[in-house]
């Protein structure tokens, strides 16, 4: 069996002091955003005492679907990287990014660079290169093929939207295909949800039909995603059956908000090609920060 832990929307904090010059951008918006609002209820308690929660449980591999930092400064992309390697080593964790990796023009690029031993694909480059088209991704990992996928861009102020390509899309497709070729149970991980209507339109990904048809034509067990601060359980219908596609909570985000504690889920994957075992549970954090339980659980696979 083969444990897999999934979290998202880390937004580490606190936010670094900021210059002029670094505000003087998209970023002022996120800025007054973040004093206004997330300070005061996503901590690095929360963070920490799901991550405690997580390493308890010991999954084989955990995969984090973006949004590490808020601004993408310099700061806090170095501080993210510090933090994943606290977190755990780039074998046993699997990142994408999300839009707030990419706040600003140039952002991407400074955060892939920083978090490349946790991006990267198990044949990429063993350096970074800019030039290099990262996504999609592939890391194998016991009996499991993480597929990683890439939305994140910079968007204009006000937007928060993610872009899924072409090139992408039919690169995506065939890493699936030989995965499946191979016997491997295909996770996909990508920050914006591919379901239509699950994000508002300043927030949506753009290229869903493209997602929806690489899946299709692939094939998949598994998709995670974050973006939307929510604990969603969707599903994608094709040729090949149904793919559940399952969201998360933010992992700082404190209770007693509107949006839902910190959580994270955990799988447990088991079987064999055409009889795959798909169980699921969802850890979240209690209110008045009491102690991560288990409030949702079910067997995914049909």
């Amino acid at each position: 069996m083969f444990k897999l832990a999934h979290i998202s929307d880390i937004h580490l904090g606190p936010m670094p002091h900021l210059t002029f010059r670094e505000l003087a951008s998209k970023r002022i918006t996120g800025y007054v955003n973040w004093h206004r609002n997330r300070a005061k209820h996503m901590g690095s308690g929360t963070l920490d005492a799901l991550v405690a929660d997580i390493h308890a449980q010991a999954p084989d591999h955990l995969t984090v679907t973006g949004d590490l930092v808020n601004l993408a400064s310099g700061l806090e992309i170095n501080k993210a990287a510090d933090w994943l390697r606290q977190l755990g080593n780039p074998e046993t964790v699997s990142v994408v990014p999300g839009n707030h990796d990419a706040y600003v023009p140039g952002a991407h690029e400074k955060a892939m660079h920083a978090w490349y031993d946790y991006v990267r694909g198990d044949t990429d480059p063993q350096t970074w290169r800019k030039e290099f088209k990262l996504w999609p991704t592939l890391r194998r990992r016991g009996q499991v093929a993480l597929i990683g996928c890439s939305t994140s861009i910079a968007t204009p102020p006000f937007s928060a939207s993610g872009y899924f390509s072409s090139r992408q899309a039919r690169e995506t497709a065939q890493l699936l295909r030989e995965a499946g070729e191979e016997g491997l149970f295909r996770v996909v991980l990508i920050h914006h949800p591919p379901i239509r209507g699950a994000a508002s339109q300043h927030k949506r990904m753009i290229g869903i039909r493209r997602f929806a048809a690489a899946v299709s034509l692939g094939g998949a067990e598994l998709v995670l995603h974050g973006h939307t601060h929510l604990n969603t359980l969707n599903w994608l219908h094709n040729r090949h059956g149904r793919v559940p596609v399952v969201g998360i909570a933010s992992a700082s985000q404190g209770p007693g908000r509107s949006k839902p504690p910190a959580a994270y889920n955990l799988f447990s994957i088991s079987g064999e090609k055409g009889a795959w075992v798909l169980d699921w549970e969802r850890h979240t954090l209690g209110e008045d920060g009491k102690p991560l339980t288990v409030t949702d659980s079910q067997r995914l696979s049909d």
